[in-house]
């Protein structure tokens, strides 16, 4: 299944992640919240209306007044959002990012097959880099915990510790290959650095993933060592915007594609993953001469959606500005060509999103589960036609369609959000799950 984040009220252009190029380059631009939530739902819409199986997740609630008040603004919450304004207003922003939109920050899973106790397991991520990404791990906690309630299958385990050496950034720096989702299968893990500073580092931008929080992942879902592989993303290639693997590398099931400057000792690596993952295996390998590290960065063809088909081919979901872009064009003409696994190409205009550097994949978790596994999930938050049409009625009507830095100070934006989000929980049928709903105690 594909989980996808909705885009949330706040959704605005802050310039707030180091080293994502796309969202420092649109820092300041005036954003449209209720065009990325229409832009998502689109593409979640289409690609179930093509049998593949959809969850929602909900945004997160924004600004973050628990956050402002641990950092010393004080009073009713609509004194502390306009004290923040006045006083920092880079913190009210970092508090008031609607970045949990990109669903695959939000955890790592491994399907029951691999894990040694038979459940499904989520580690949700810390996101200890960024202090506005850091906010999002309790909320992201109790949502996956609602969602997979049902602990005879499911285990959602807290965040690893907020610590740098731990720094854990979710599904988009990992993958996991097999044929089956009821048989034992590969994970890879990747990583940006080893601890605080060994081996290879880069030298302008962090390496968000470390080893040692993906080892612990591993250990945590109680993998099989033998069929877990770790790999390191090349500096240089974080240096020049590569924040996530999943800029630069995408697989499923038994394809693997990336471009060549993906990892350190590349060709080593794809020997392993031949070698664990088995015969099925196929990397697809795009050469800096045919699409240069920048435009792959600047078009984002490597952060699409590789879904598996009923026939054994892939379908690439693709953002619309790969089609815009010559050479990436061409890449995806000849990733279709011939008996090429890649069948189809689909794109969306994912604009919003991409202005602030999330693509499909940044969109969506992957949640490998069985048949009677997905019958254990919350079922209103699986969507069909009715809660897609309920939830486009919803963003019309909660979201503003203009949004720039000056109005996050506005505290008629708070009890827009709050409103909207108390009723999207009640549309999901959701417990509470946000601070607000909480009461004192949780914030």
């Amino acid at each position: 299944m594909n989980f996808d984040g909705i885009p949330g009220p706040t959704h605005n252009y802050s310039g707030l992640a180091q080293g994502n190029l796309a969202a420092e380059r649109n820092a300041q631009q005036i954003a449209n919240p209720r065009e990325a939530a229409l832009q998502g739902l689109a593409k979640m819409r289409a690609l179930a209306a093509r049998g593949i199986a959809q969850g929602v997740l909900p945004p997160q609630e924004r600004p973050d007044v628990a956050a402002l008040r641990a950092l010393g603004f004080h009073g009713r919450d609509a004194d502390v959002v306009a004290r923040a304004g006045r006083q920092a207003p880079e913190l009210l922003a970092a508090c008031s990012s609607a970045a949990a939109m990109w669903a695959a920050n939000a955890a790592t899973v491994s399907p029951s097959a691999d894990c040694a106790d038979g459940r499904v397991h989520f580690t949700p991520a810390n996101l200890v880099t960024h202090f506005h990404r850091a906010l999002e791990a309790p909320t992201t906690t109790r949502v996956l915990r609602a969602i997979f309630a049902d602990t005879a299958r499911f285990c959602v385990h807290d965040p690893l510790p907020a610590a740098p050496q731990f720094g854990d950034e979710g599904a988009a720096n990992h993958t996991r290959f097999g044929e089956a989702i009821d048989r034992p299968g590969t994970e890879l893990f990747v990583y940006g650095r080893r601890g605080l500073s060994a081996g290879p580092m880069p030298a302008r931008y962090p390496a968000r993933q470390t080893r040692e929080a993906s080892e612990a992942i591993a250990r945590r879902h109680g993998l099989d060592p033998a069929r877990v592989v770790f790999a390191q993303q090349r500096p240089d290639t974080i240096d020049a915007g590569v924040f996530h693997n999943d800029v630069i590398a995408v697989g499923e099931g038994g394809l693997l594609l990336c471009h060549e400057r993906a990892f350190v000792d590349q060709p080593a690596l794809l020997r392993t993953l031949s070698r664990v993952v088995g015969p099925a295996f196929r990397s697809i390998v795009v050469r800096e001469s045919e699409l240069p590290l920048a435009d792959a960065i600047a078009t984002y063809l490597f952060n699409s959606q590789l879904i598996e088909r009923s026939d054994g081919r892939f379908l690439l979901v693709a953002p619309a500005e790969c089609r815009a872009h010559r050479a990436a064009s061409e890449v995806l003409d000849r990733l279709t060509t011939g008996d090429a696994p890649i069948a189809e190409i689909l794109t969306f205009d994912l604009r919003q999103s991409m202005r602030n550097g999330g693509g499909p994949a940044c969109l969506r978790l992957r949640v490998p589960v069985t048949s009677v596994e997905r019958a254990a999930i919350r079922p209103n938050v699986l969507l069909d036609e009715d809660l897609a049409a309920a939830l486009e009625n919803w963003i019309r009507r909660n979201y503003r369609d203009r949004l720039e830095s000056a109005d996050l100070r506005d505290p008629a934006l708070l009890d827009e959000s709050r409103r909207a989000l108390d009723e999207l929980t009640r549309l999901l049928r959701l417990p509470a799950v946000y601070p607000f709903q909480l009461g004192p105690a949780a914030a």
